[in-house]
């Protein structure tokens, strides 16, 4: 992703394990990338709104040529090594198919299912707790200690740069999103999607209950559990990272499109 390449990376570790808790598992036969049918039978392709021409780039961006999509492994984790500054990312980040794996977690955020065959990074260590409040079974707030690596990841990149970066190497980014089933679909305009979809994830004054299903959570409140799979993931970083993460996500797009959303109130 983008910046959002990170955050993404830090949605998906660290609500991972909270997913597997509150979600029966992803059947293991299940392919990735999972091809889209209704995009592979649409007519016609749509509009472009979000062109990477108009993302940020200094004159001073690379000019290297970029590697085929195949070969992109070795090249992605070098480049994104380092923009993390000596953080810790290649223990993160799941190998092979790497800018496969982004592309279809982005793509995957705003619908309510994630196979764990596509993401992109390993699953934080421990194991999801939960604790009872007001005689509701809620998140257990000690759930963040097992997120702080990816979130210290992610506050320690600079936006700036991987912006810069994505829009390099953006041609492998539209390859992937082509080829996962989107044949005459535009990927930055799936990420600002997405983007604008976690941004509308509901700020909760206090953690949501959940009931046992089967086996594992649910949120108690229908809404809640009706929102996406993105959404429902950012809630579970717990109010301080949601936060840190959707500022990260408006500064992202602010880049990506060259509109600054409004200030929220």
């Amino acid at each position: 992703m983008v910046a959002v390449i990170v955050v993404v990376i830090v949605i998906a570790a660290g609500g991972y394990m909270a997913y597997r808790a509150m979600h029966p598992a992803a059947p293991a036969s299940e392919a990735m990338p999972a091809t889209s049918a209704s995009a592979a039978t649409t007519p016609a392709a749509e509009p472009i709104q979000h062109p990477i021409s108009q993302a940020s780039a200094p004159a001073s961006a690379s000019t290297a040529p970029l590697p085929a999509l195949d070969d992109s492994d070795a090249s992605v984790l070098s480049a994104l090594q380092g923009l993390a500054g000596g953080q810790d990312l290649d223990s993160l980040l799941i190998h092979g198919q790497i800018v496969e794996r982004i592309v279809a977690t982005v793509d995957a955020l705003p619908r309510h299912a994630l196979g764990r065959s596509v993401l992109p990074v390993h699953a934080p260590k421990g194991t999801f707790a939960v604790t009872q409040a007001q005689g509701a079974t809620v998140m257990d707030a000690r759930n963040a200690e097992r997120y702080a690596p990816y979130m210290q990841l992610l506050k320690g990149m600079d936006s700036k740069a991987l912006v810069d970066w994505y829009v390099h190497a953006y041609p492998l980014f539209q390859q992937a999103y082509r080829q996962l089933g989107y044949p005459k679909g535009y990927f930055n305009d799936r990420l600002v999607t997405v983007i604008d979809n976690l941004l509308a994830t509901p700020d909760l004054a206090q953690a949501p209950a959940l009931t046992p299903v089967n086996g594992h959570y649910e949120y108690a409140n229908p809404a809640l559990e009706s929102l996406s799979v993105g959404q429902k993931m950012l809630l579970r970083a717990g109010p301080a990272d949601e936060a840190a993460i959707k500022a990260k996500l408006r500064d992202v797009r602010a880049q990506l499109t060259g509109k600054t959303l409004p200030a929220v109130k």
